[in-house]
């Protein structure tokens, strides 16, 4: 297949720029946003405001995070040089670990407001998340951003000669469409607190760190170690190990605290 070379602004509007990236973010938060009122229309406890400021809220987060993730995990000698590189949106990107951090923060802010329990609230969101990174993912296609490694498979899209794997594509895949389909499946029954953030970590981690061995690293990171090593894996592992702790602590809880929250 033949990279369609697809120009990253859909139209403009003298200095306004309307860009597919940033509309694939609106579709992620639209997905989220209709998927999460309508789990609220079956319970008690979530209104379809409380989705709103959630949604509002974790926005912020991703945005806010992602940026700050990018400059700190991939430029940070750029940001050192210049500061102010952070704020030069259109140069670089965003980095998803870093927007993990900023939701969890997100996420803290509002549980507090609302007073209710963190991982309540968590629970709650995360079958939201997979859809928002399954057009992401989408957005760095068409960018034609974050591309695999060289590749002989038949199903590899021809780049400036080259047959690469479309690594954004396996992404999207994974840690979109089929993450979506586990943790909405999963969270439609009770489910003991943690266990639907923990599994959302633990997958996600395992995606990542897998896609990473056909993913071309970061040009000025390249290996971190032993000439495989990326920055993704260093920052998915953590996620794999936590995931892993929180669905084990979620599951050894007694039966009686196991049935205090669905999701």
């Amino acid at each position: 297949m033949i990279y369609p070379e697809i120009s990253p602004i859909i139209f403009e509007i003298g200095p306004l720029k309307v860009r597919w990236y940033g509309l694939m973010y609106v579709i992620g938060y639209g997905f989220a946003y209709w998927l999460l009122r309508r789990r609220a229309q079956l319970r008690e406890d979530w209104t379809a405001k409380d989705v709103e400021d959630l949604i509002f809220y974790g926005a912020i987060g991703v945005i806010v995070g992602g940026r700050l993730g990018y400059v700190l995990f991939y430029q940070f000698e750029l940001f050192l040089d210049d500061p102010l590189y952070l704020f030069k949106l259109t140069q670089g990107g965003m980095s998803f670990h870093g927007g993990l951090i900023g939701v969890l923060f997100a996420i803290g802010w509002f549980a507090r407001k609302q007073a209710r329990a963190y991982f309540d609230v968590a629970d709650y969101l995360v079958p939201g998340v997979p859809l928002g990174l399954l057009f992401g993912r989408i957005g760095n296609f068409i960018n034609g951003e974050l591309w695999g490694k060289p590749t002989t498979v038949p199903w590899g899209f021809e780049v400036n000669g080259q047959r690469l794997h479309a690594s954004q594509l396996y992404e999207a895949f994974l840690e979109g469409l089929v993450l979506f389909v586990v943790l909405w499946l999963f969270t439609s029954k009770s489910r003991p607190r943690m266990a639907a953030s923990g599994l959302f970590l633990l997958l996600y981690g395992v995606f990542r760190f897998a896609v990473e061995f056909v993913r071309v690293p970061d040009e000025h990171l390249k290996y971190l170690a032993l000439d495989w090593v990326t920055m993704g894996q260093v920052l998915s592992s953590p996620m794999i190990v936590t995931g892993l702790a929180l669905l084990i602590m979620a599951y050894r809880r007694s039966p009686d605290a196991s049935q205090e929250v669905t999701t």
